[in-house]
């Protein structure tokens, strides 16, 4: 089978490998796929749903990310890593078009689920790496994937090889959001847990070679896009962090702002909290450490004509 049509949205199998590589697990995953074909309400965050897993797939803050970015609605948009679809509703309300890019067929299918009244969306399942792309996008919106590049693209220089690969897909003047973690957000130095490893430090002291993922510094990160073909790199910050962002603040207020976020949420995991962020936040008011130590980044980048 080559395609499925899910209500309004279409999805391609045509470079599906025929196993899906990433996964919470079965159960989980099954479970989350029964919710969004049978249940009401969801993206709500219902009291019942409190696995982690089923909370941070389905629930509406999620989409509050895409909030800050620039897409008309003459727009077409690729999303790569979309998974379960937490923000590509969001993404498609802004859009004429998105298509999608997912390694999951089941996290497809979930996506599909959820947004199958839109008729805007498609979703191919299979490899960045193997799925050939011909059109030019308007916007390329990367939410949780790049310090993932290892698994799309592999090489000895995964992540420039990546974003290198992400500004072909795009139009001159096309813009790229990367949402990701910082590698010095302050939650960190609280003693809160490395996002993807599940242990404190692990970042700042520097990842390993065999670590398979990895975050990048303000400072990095620019460099990096810099590099890869972007320019005109401009910083959003959402708190606590780009996963439930409940604020988010942006190059031209973050040393100001009165920044108030809820600093104990470190999801499934225990917490080692050392100092308050909220408190070491407002210590630095006024200075352009706000920006270095905000615990993620919306980075916003203009690909060179």
């Amino acid at each position: 089978m080559k395609e499925e049509i899910i209500g309004k949205v279409k999805l391609n199998y045509s470079w599906y490998s025929g196993e899906d590589l990433y996964s919470d697990g079965d159960a989980v995953e099954n479970r989350i796929l029964e919710i969004v074909r049978n249940e009401e309400g969801y993206e709500f965050a219902l009291d019942e749903y409190t696995s982690w897993p089923i909370l941070y797939h389905l629930t509406r803050q999620r989409e509050n990310i895409v909030l800050p970015m620039e897409i008309g609605k003459t727009d077409e948009v690729l999303e790569v890593g979309a998974g379960m679809g937490a923000v590509t509703g969001a993404l498609a309300r802004k859009a004429k078009k998105v298509d999608c890019i997912e390694l999951s067929k089941r996290r497809s299918l979930v996506n599909a689920e959820r947004h199958k009244d839109l008729d805007n969306i498609e979703i191919f399942v299979g490899n960045f790496r193997d799925i050939r792309i011909e059109k030019k996008y308007d916007a390329v919106a990367l939410i949780g994937v790049l310090e993932y590049a290892v698994y799309y693209v592999g090489g000895e220089n995964p992540y420039e090889t990546f974003l290198k690969k992400i500004a072909e897909c795009l139009k001159p003047g096309g813009k790229l959001y990367v949402a990701i973690e910082n590698k010095l957000g302050m939650k960190y130095f609280a003693g809160f847990h490395e996002d993807h490893l599940g242990k404190p430090f692990v970042g700042i002291e520097g990842y390993k070679k065999g670590d398979h993922v990895r975050t990048f510094t303000r400072s990095e990160l620019s460099e990096l896009t810099s590099r890869c073909g972007f320019e005109d790199l401009y910083y959003f910050y959402p708190f606590p962090d780009y996963k439930l962002p409940t604020v988010i603040l942006s190059d031209d207020n973050i040393r100001d702002a009165e920044i108030d976020f809820d600093e104990d949420s470190n999801y499934d995991l225990d917490i080692l909290k050392l100092f308050s962020q909220r408190k070491a936040f407002a210590g630095l008011k006024g200075t352009d450490e706000r920006a270095i130590f905000a615990n993620s980044f919306l980075l916003k980048a203009v690909r060179k004509g």
